[in-house]
């Protein structure tokens, strides 16, 4: 081994290989499964891994840049894409697209004016309401930055065949439903 090099990582090396993680077959049956699938799946949980890695790097490295968190970052993007759409933006339909309460919704909503991110202004038919805009220099610089990284995962799936995207829409579809934590009782907290 040269100088400088650090030796191989066993277990970061098989973290995403079902026989490794499961060796008694506790989680997942797969003695009907070929070794050579059971194989391709960890290649592809490894890649599903290496993903979220990826976008976690981009999304740290995008609020450092911006100088955001990353509800504020899903703000921008939400008053950003109803730029595009023409739509009228209240804070209420920004607390319910983050997931936010109306206080937690003020308090973001203060953070990112008093930053030159939005503005606020009296809505155009409901005189009772606000208006929430992104402002421009926050647009270009999100879009020129964040977007336009985000934007390279267009070629990726250009890439692919129609019946091969659809494939994977449905793989995808799949997986989010098999993790969901809908009917999961120690997610809700019940149970020990």
């Amino acid at each position: 081994m040269a100088a400088g090099e650090t030796e191989p990582d066993p277990v970061s090396e098989s973290l995403y290989e079902v026989d490794a993680t499961d060796p008694l077959q506790r989680l997942v049956d797969r003695s009907e499964v070929p070794s050579e699938d059971v194989a391709q799946i960890g290649r592809l949980m490894r890649a599903l891994s290496d993903l979220r890695t990826a976008e976690q790097r981009l999304s740290e490295a995008s609020q450092q840049y911006m100088k955001l968190s990353q509800l504020d970052m899903g703000a921008i993007h939400y008053l950003i894409v109803a730029e595009n759409r023409g739509a009228t933006v209240t804070p209420g339909m920004l607390a319910a697209s983050l997931e936010i309460s109306a206080a937690s919704t003020t308090k973001l909503l203060n953070r990112l004016e008093q930053g030159g991110h939005v503005t606020r202004e009296v809505h155009p038919t409901d005189r009772r309401a606000f208006a929430v805009r992104v402002t421009p220099e926050t647009a270009e610089a999100a879009m020129e930055t964040v977007g336009r990284q985000q934007a390279k995962r267009f070629h990726s799936a250009a890439a692919l065949s129609a019946r091969e995207r659809e494939v994977v829409i449905g793989f995808l579809q799949d997986m989010t439903q098999q993790l969901s934590l809908d009917d999961v009782a120690w997610a809700k907290g019940e149970g020990a």
